[in-house]
């Protein structure tokens, strides 16, 4: 199986500068150019069986380019949605800082204002690749339109990394990660693929 796991194109709380997370915001006019862009790369190089999006706006217009350029439909899922910020969502940063002041060393399992706790971050990007799995063949090629946080997440629960680890991996609007899930193991064969949307 072939999995293409793609961040939304630039929002309106890019421009912004808020804290987005759960925040519903839509794509900037530059963020549907970056998604038609990106499924044009995908459209011309990938034979899409499925696309599975988040149900929040900005990944769920990312998908639809995606589903015009390929002719596949989207099937959206919660769990794909980006990490619950709770009450810092939609707020400036300078605001959250003073009113949601960042806690260190709180437990992985452990959350404050309204958020949701890593473990259980975690454990929603588990359910995602566990479904895609169980649903669809080993020669499926199957597209997975989500978020920053997730996209981290996603990596974190394919290579078994522990949680709460500062390691990160970069997204770009609309990159694209490409893996592979064979009987043999899990490969990343191409990481943050933005080339589509160089110069704009």
């Amino acid at each position: 199986m072939v999995l293409l796991v793609i961040r939304h194109g630039e929002s309106e709380a890019d421009i912004l500068d808020v804290h987005e997370g759960r925040a519903d915001f839509e794509l900037t006019q530059k963020g549907h150019r970056q998604a038609a862009a990106m499924a044009r790369y995908v459209a011309g190089n990938y034979r899409l069986t499925r696309i599975y999006a988040s149900t929040l706006k900005r990944a769920a217009q990312t998908a639809r380019h995606l589903s015009d350029e390929t002719g596949t439909a989207i099937e959206f899922d919660p769990d794909l949605m980006e990490f619950n910020n709770g009450l810092l969502a939609g707020l400036s940063r300078e605001e959250a800082d003073r009113l949601y002041p960042y806690v260190e060393n709180l437990p992985i399992d452990q959350a404050m204002y309204g958020q949701e706790s890593m473990v259980e971050f975690r454990n929603r990007a588990l359910n995602v690749l566990q479904k895609v799995l169980s649903e669809n063949s080993s020669e499926a090629v199957v597209a997975l339109v989500t978020h920053g946080g997730m996209v981290n997440q996603l990596y974190g629960a394919l290579l078994h990394m522990p949680i709460g680890e500062d390691c990160f991996f970069c997204t770009a609007d609309t990159g694209i990660h490409i893996w592979e899930i064979t009987d043999h193991g899990s490969y990343v064969r191409k990481a943050n693929i933005d080339d589509h949307i160089k110069g704009m």
